[in-house]
């Protein structure tokens, strides 16, 4: 195995990883935090190289961009994980049998967790700050677009892990290579948990190629319903936050679906949307109320490829519905388990709407691009769970805990 090397030597440092004490790993995530904002210089030259290699017009762009600001943000939410309560240890149940055994399960780390993600260097700091907090080791799979900005971010996290006498091997970056990416996914012995983030393309390629555990966080296909007790001041806002708050992100809005009795309500909900250039695929009676009111250019029929895309850019479908139950099955027929909404002044309404839709997250009356681990109050996240096994939406510090059982007794034998 070509990263064989590699694997040892981040398995070895999850299990040294297993006795380090909860306030030395919050010191090095707050000096991690500090160290990130003077590198930010030496990082956003390493991250120009990437930029300069990919189109500027390509969805992944702005994701792959850091910036100066971006990378305070950043090391913002590295001082909050490391403000956060340590999740190992915690006795999640404790029971005394009638032999006089007592049984407790206790929250652990999972160990090696492995990480595969595209075009988004803040990924590499944000998965090792919720590693390290949770007492988990980390390989690093970026893309070829990340390597000079993920090296770079990397070799600030090094440099601080040995400062406090940790071994440097609790976060390994591979190389961006095919070979090295199927040979992770085979690594038994050696990563314990893999979390795909990254296109579609990727997340099923990881599912489909990969023999040992993975969490699959899906593509982000948004739906926001305005309902036909909608209100519109609340809807143009919600959708334009939506949808241009950062178009290249998973939580940003990809379809409006609008009941018809609200086709009157429908140029006051886009007005704001035409000022930021987004192209909007109507159906037939949205392209008709909407004709003549957007601006032309900006305005195109819908096909069936436009609804069920993840768009990553100012593009959006609108999609009309006759009814209620017609709104829901669009959403589920569509949905990617991400991220839905409804706008509606109906309590009954959103009552239903949160029972019969089927996603990791769903609002009532605001944007969805509040999905997100910061803006839960997590800290920050490892990514976004579609799927309904161990976790579901934003992943943090609970999430990248399992748990073990602990048995003491007094000499007891089993009958």
């Amino acid at each position: 195995m070509k990263i064989e090397k590699q694997l040892k030597s981040v398995l070895e440092a999850s299990r040294k990883l297993n006795l380090a004490n909860d306030a030395v790993i919050t010191d090095v995530l707050l000096d991690l935090a500090s160290e990130m904002e003077a590198s930010v210089d030496h990082i956003l030259e390493e991250n120009k190289k990437d930029l300069d290699r990919m189109d500027p017009e390509d969805p992944k762009f702005d994701r792959l961009k850091l910036t100066e600001e971006r990378i305070r943000g950043i090391a913002g939410d590295t001082r909050n994980v490391a403000g956060l309560p340590c999740p190992t240890g915690r006795i999640l149940k404790e029971s005394v049998r009638p032999n006089g055994l007592l049984i407790k399960k206790i929250s652990v780390p999972f160990g090696v967790i492995g990480i595969i993600y595209e075009a988004r260097p803040n990924v590499t700091l944000d998965v090792f700050s919720l590693c390290l907090k949770s007492g988990n080791a980390c390989v690093l799979k970026g893309g070829s677009d990340a390597i000079y900005s993920n090296n770079a971010i990397v070799s600030v996290i090094k440099k601080v892990l040995v400062k406090y006498g940790l071994d440097e091997d609790t976060v390994v970056l591979l190389p961006a290579g095919r070979e090295e990416t199927n040979e992770m996914l085979k690594a038994h012995g050696y990563i314990d948990l893999i979390i795909p983030r990254g296109s579609q393309g990727l997340i099923s390629f990881v599912r489909e190629n990969a023999t040992i555990p993975v969490i699959e966080t899906g593509a982000g296909i948004c739906h926001t319903y305005f309902d036909e007790y909608g209100d519109s001041a609340k809807g143009r806002d919600i959708i334009f936050n939506a949808k241009t708050r950062r178009p290249s992100v998973c939580n940003a809005l990809d379809c409006l679906v609008i009941h018809e009795s609200r086709l009157d309500d429908l140029t006051r909900l886009t007005e704001r949307l035409a000022g930021a250039g987004v192209i909007i695929y109507a159906d037939d009676k949205s392209f008709v109320k909407l004709n003549g009111f957007y601006p032309a250019n900006l305005l195109l029929p819908a096909t069936s490829e436009s609804f069920g895309t993840e768009f990553l850019s100012l593009k959006m479908a609108v999609k009309t519905v006759a009814d209620f139950e017609e709104a829901i099955d669009h959403i589920n027929r569509y949905t990617s388990k991400h991220s839905e909404a409804i706008i509606s002044e109906s309590k009954e309404r959103i009552d239903t709407f949160r029972k019969m839709v089927d996603a990791s997250s769903v609002y009532s009356n605001t944007s969805t691009a509040f999905t997100d681990g910061a803006q839960f109050g997590l800290g920050a996240e490892i990514g976004i769970s579609t799927q309904k096994l161990h976790a579901r939406g934003p992943m943090a510090l609970e999430e990248l805990t399992s748990y073990k059982w602990i048995i003491e007794g007094q000499g007891q034998v089993r009958p």
